[in-house]
């Protein structure tokens, strides 16, 4: 790759880190915390996005983050308050930012007229143009060596005087920085003086309009100490010849008198025991001392590594997972089964194994964080064009998931976001009208449960009309007129092709697409959507779905001579097979009594048609499982092999969608087995047993 290609990505993805940190910083700004650190998180973040585009030469770019920067800068000066207006307008121009930044990775900017009425918007802000107020301050400015003293408000005794001597690269005219804005930030520390010397400055015939000829020498007086001047320049790092230098302190020791050295000696021995009795009363104890340590050492180093490696890897080890369990059966079904050292061996390959597997898993494992603040901007948009007050709250944003189901349900919550803001949210009228806030709430939330992530996105609006959509399901064909449906059963028509309760098609919804592209989305990741739903209260939307889509542990079980895998986070226990505990309901369904508590009793080879039904279940093994809204149902198998880890090959790719099949393995024996959907088995008509909440559903 070309240097300057690799450097202008690294300069994108960094973009990508400073847009997530922007817009982290503006919704607390938006909860109403403004304090110092925030703002100036803030600002570096549209600062450090400015440099790197003037060095790419991203004119349109620097522009736009030069006029944004500026009015977070009259933010932190405090002329400007952060009201709500102001954070509106701030998260547009985050918005536009993030465009800006996308479009000149693309290529260039072709649509500039949203950028210009946001930058217009700014100048009304702060008052006229950022970029020719500043100009304006160098008006005056004549080649001859300059003094210049900052006029601040005079500030209390200063303690320190620092020296700084600065000489500006080319590098750091190149970034759009300048050397202006850094004696502003130093003159905010306390009182700044400058001199410029001038007698590097060439003659025209030779002068380069982007070489850099002037130097400054600096003296500030100030309370801060060493670390915050030098922050100033952590922008320019490298782009300048920079030095500072203590030339007075308030703190320093006073000179002492000359003492021979046989004086000092003896001074040392008559205050030896003093100083040591005072120095160990002064200590703090050993753990108050450990703990900025420990926060130091926290900071762990990063690199950065293109996923296509990633991904390679965790394929080869997955194909190495494969050939351990073949390698162990066979060595098993060999003479060697009584040697010990071999099966010593076995097992310790085993474990190790599965600490590599584990570990590259763990590489790819992320946060929804994101994936979540990406949603704040789709709330944003929706609730515009819909003209309500809008607002979205995240909660476990720090649960971790597979870097491919975290792209994979980027596009699931998308249309989610919108129907929540468009048909589940009302007006700020209606909702006065019904004794609510005129602003509502938008909820997502993730958390880890059982081995899986349960997603929620829920709404505090009037809920689903089941009246409508049952009549609007009549209207067009999807069920008949006489048709006796429970309400689980009618909030399912909403994942049906083409159904739609809009009443105009708009460039949000009314097409019909959408929730069922949803459900589609969520099956192929071996997942599982369900809505609950109260009339007046709102609606949430829960999704389930593994952690991972490459390895699982599971149990090996046989059904009429064929191998299957039940997911072992799905499994509660294995029930004691028992024909008195079984009740027929009609002639081919069965309940399973465990603990007083009847639960479906499911024959996996009749439901996946293995086997024909029977009424005759005295033979088999029952496992209890939990699917994953809470409710619980019993599979009948033959027998249980084993428990074993498998590597999960995606079964619609390499055939077709199966009903009640999640995925395929490969086995030890080189046979392959399938994995079993155990949400899809136990069924809609399964439910009414034993329907139950989960806990985030509970906690909404």
């Amino acid at each position: 790759m070309d240097p300057m290609a690799e450097i202008r990505l690294t300069f994108f993805q960094e973009c990508e880190e400073q847009l997530t940190a922007l817009e982290n910083g503006l919704l607390s700004m938006q909860e109403g915390d403004s304090d110092s650190e925030t703002v100036n998180a803030v600002f570096r973040a549209v600062h450090s996005i400015k440099g790197g585009a003037g060095a790419f030469k991203l004119n349109a770019l620097v522009s736009f983050a030069h006029i944004f920067e500026t009015a977070l800068d009259r933010v932190r000066s405090g002329e400007l308050v952060p009201d709500v207006d102001a954070m509106k307008l701030f998260l547009r121009a985050a918005d536009a930012l993030a465009d800006l930044v996308s479009a000149s990775r693309d290529g260039g900017v072709e649509v500039t007229a949203p950028y210009v009425a946001i930058e217009e918007e700014f100048n009304a802000l702060i008052g006229g143009g950022g970029a020719a107020a500043e100009e304006d301050e160098f008006a005056n400015l004549a080649f001859q060596p300059i003094i210049t003293a900052f006029d601040e408000p005079p500030p209390p005794p200063a303690q320190n005087v620092f020296i700084i001597r600065l000489r500006p690269l080319r590098e750091l005219f190149a970034k759009a920085n300048e050397p202006l804005a850094l004696f502003r930030e130093l003159a905010r520390l306390g009182t700044l003086t400058s001199i410029c010397d001038i007698k590097n400055l060439p003659f025209l015939d030779t002068f380069e309009p982007e070489d850099s000829y002037l130097s400054w020498e600096l003296r500030l007086e100030t309370d801060s100490q060493r670390a915050a001047v030098k922050e100033v320049f952590d922008f320019v790092e490298g782009d300048c010849d920079l030095a500072i230098e203590l030339a007075q302190s308030a703190t320093a020791p006073p000179p002492q008198p000359e003492m021979d050295i046989t004086a000092i000696l003896r001074k040392v021995r008559e205050e030896a025991p003093a100083i040591a009795a005072a120095a160990a009363a002064a200590a703090p104890p050993p753990e108050a001392d450990a703990a900025p340590k420990a926060v130091k050492a926290a900071v762990q180093p990063t690199i950065r590594v293109d996923l296509d490696r990633v991904d390679r890897l965790i394929n080869l080890v997955g194909e190495l997972v494969i050939n351990q369990a073949m390698l162990t059966q066979r060595v098993l079904h060999s003479s060697h089964v009584r040697d010990r050292e071999v099966t010593s061996s076995l097992e310790e390959l085993e474990r190790l194994t599965r600490e590599i597997q584990e570990s590259v898993m763990a590489i790819r494992a992320q946060p929804v964080r994101p994936l979540f603040q990406r949603m704040s901007r789709i709330v944003r948009e929706v609730a515009d064009a819909t003209s309500k007050d809008v607002r979205l709250r995240t909660e476990g944003e720090a649960t971790e998931v597979d870097k491919t189901v975290v792209e994979l349900l980027a596009d699931p919550l998308t249309h989610m976001i919108r129907n929540a803001v468009d048909h589940g949210l009302e007006g700020p009228e209606q909702r006065v009208a019904a004794g609510k806030p005129p602003e509502g709430t938008v909820k997502l939330a993730a958390a880890h449960r059982s081995g899986r992530v349960i997603i929620e996105v829920s709404d505090d609006g009037q809920g689903i009309n089941r009246p409508r959509v049952l009549q609007k399901a009549i209207a067009n064909g999807l069920v008949p007129p006489d048709a006796q449906l429970s309400d689980s059963e009618i909030d399912n028509l909403l994942f049906l092709p083409g159904f739609s309760t809009a009443s105009t098609v708009s460039n949000i919804s009314g097409r019909g697409v959408g929730m069922d592209v949803v459900k589609r989305s969520i099956q192929a990741l071996g997942g599982r959507i369900s809505i609950s739903s109260a009339p007046g209260q709102g609606s949430t939307f829960t999704l389930s779905l593994p952690l991972t889509l490459a390895v699982l542990d599971g149990i090996v079980v046989t059904v009429d001579e064929q191998v299957f895998v039940i997911p072992l986070t799905a499994i509660v226990e294995t029930v004691k097979h028992e024909p008195s505990r079984i009740h027929h309901l009609g002639d081919h369904s069965f309940v399973l009594r465990v603990r007083d508590v009847l639960v479906p009793l499911i024959d996996v080879g009749a439901e996946l048609g293995v086997r024909g039904p029977t009424s005759d279940l005295r033979s088999g093994v029952a496992i209890l499982i939990e699917t994953a809204n809470g409710t619980r149902s019993a599979l009948l198998v033959d027998n249980i092999q084993d428990q074993r880890q498998v590597v999960i090959k995606s079964l619609e790719t390499n055939y077709m969608r199966v009903d009640g099949i999640a995925a395929a393995t490969i086995l030890g024996d080189g046979r392959v087995a399938m994995i079993l959907d155990v949400d899809a088995l136990v069924g809609p008509r399964h439910h009414d047993w034993a329907a139950a909440e989960t806990p985030l559903a509970k906690a909404s």
